[in-house]
């Protein structure tokens, strides 16, 4: 009888058929978990009020982004996040209806959540990882107490990996463009979203679908680009940015002085260029070709598409995310809407065991609720991402290409669209 318990319970942590249930009834716990923090934790003021205040310029006909400013600040995310909250304006009385807007956060929360699950199932991930995705505190804290913009972002980043697991290209590139166009973090998928569809679909529809995504960005901001193109790009795309060493989340442990410092930040921009280096040879291992052969095969329009594992494609573009956010000079704690679903499921490809798993996303969990930053939490949220990545590169970027999507929910045949 023990042993047939035991068994049981083996099978249920980890036996991917089982998500078919367990993943409603964690949607619908997580789903109460949210109405008691509403109900329970204060709303905490930090950027809302400052988006109402943009947005109610922008609805007064201001179209010169340099223009656009609330109290804590200039305008400096992209086209998209001007209209999302131009809807929230309306739909919470100008900003005022603050429980309402919780609400409409705490959906968004779990509409994420559903399209995250959805993504694990696909790519057969076991169910031990599943109540990961759903205990974060500051997960919870970035979308129903503070209201950021990362969470429209991540819904869109998850929604888009979503859509090209079920190899629904051009919906996938049209969502991650528009994720784009609310906060410039999605551009860390860039590389990965180039190799997936340069493999599945080859130079010419990749180009393709390259253009369609630039159109995207320029259709947005016409207003914008219309009134002050240079002003627009420089402040919803700014790459020059000085960022402050009190918010950071990673790097306090370097000091002031070297997290400020040229060559610290060029030196970041080496890692993260080296790392996709490394990380590009292993992704192009499903062509059958070395990264230049691939490379020349692409150009000459010799290289043949290849079908790819979905759970092939998803590390791709998690390890792509997580490499980005290793190599960000500084992080701020809002960045964890992109980091927290993706860190089960990389440390799983890392191959690392389940209680390693558990606390490893402890630790980090831990890391990014110390306010403010010190040098232990600091260092542990560069170590842990360092884990996922180096992770992945030494066990599961060099397996995955084998590997299919064996125990996933269901299985589909390939489909371009």
């Amino acid at each position: 009888m023990a042993l047939t318990a035991k068994s049981f319970v083996y099978d249920v942590l980890t036996n991917p058929q089982h998500t078919r249930w367990i993943a409603p009834l964690l949607i619908l716990g997580d789903a109460l978990l949210c109405a008691l923090v509403i109900w329970k934790i204060t709303y905490t003021e930090i950027d809302w009020s400052t988006y109402m205040q943009q947005v109610s310029l922008y609805i007064s006909g201001e179209r010169d982004y340099p223009l656009i400013k609330g109290s804590t600040g200039p305008l400096v995310y992209p086209a998209a996040h001007v209209y999302i909250y131009t809807l929230l304006y309306h739909l919470t009385d100008e900003g005022r209806d603050i429980l309402l807007g919780q609400a409409l956060f705490a959906l968004l929360y779990l509409a994420t959540l559903a399209v995250v699950v959805a993504c694990y199932r696909q790519t057969g991930a076991p169910p031990y990882l599943f109540p990961l995705l759903a205990l974060s505190k500051r997960l919870h804290s970035i979308f129903v107490l503070r209201m950021f913009n990362d969470g429209v972002a991540a819904f869109a980043m998850w929604l888009a990996i979503y859509l090209c697991l079920r190899r629904s290209w051009t919906a996938g590139i049209a969502v991650w463009s528009f994720g784009v166009a609310i906060k410039m973090t999605l551009v860390l998928l860039v590389p990965a979203i180039a190799v997936i569809i340069l493999l599945s679909l080859g130079l010419v529809r990749s180009i393709s679908l390259g253009a369609m995504a630039v159109l995207i960005q320029v259709l947005l901001a016409v207003p914008f680009l219309q009134t002050n193109a240079t002003g627009y790009l420089s402040r919803a795309f700014e790459l020059s940015r000085q960022f402050l060493f009190k918010w950071t989340v990673n790097w306090r442990f370097v000091g002031e002085e070297t997290f400020l410092s040229r060559e610290f930040s060029v030196g970041l921009i080496v890692l993260h260029i080296s790392l996709l280096a490394i990380f590009f040879r292993n992704w192009v291992k499903p062509s059958g070709s070395n990264m230049v052969r691939f490379l020349e095969d692409t150009l000459q329009g010799r290289q043949k598409t290849v079908p790819l594992s979905k759970s092939f494609t998803m590390t791709v573009m998690l390890s792509s995310l997580a490499i980005g956010l290793l190599c960000a000079r500084s992080l701020h704690y809002q960045f964890f809407a992109y980091l927290a679903w993706a860190t089960p499921f990389l440390l799983w490809r890392a191959g690392i065991h389940p209680v390693l798993i558990y606390a490893i996303w402890a630790l980090q969990e831990w890391a990014w609720n110390v306010f403010p930053s010190t040098n232990a939490s600091s260092a542990v949220v560069v170590l842990s991402l360092a884990v996922q990545v180096f992770g992945v590169l030494f066990n599961g970027s060099s397996e995955v290409d084998k590997k299919s999507d064996k125990g996933s929910s269901r299985s589909k045949a390939t489909v371009q669209k």
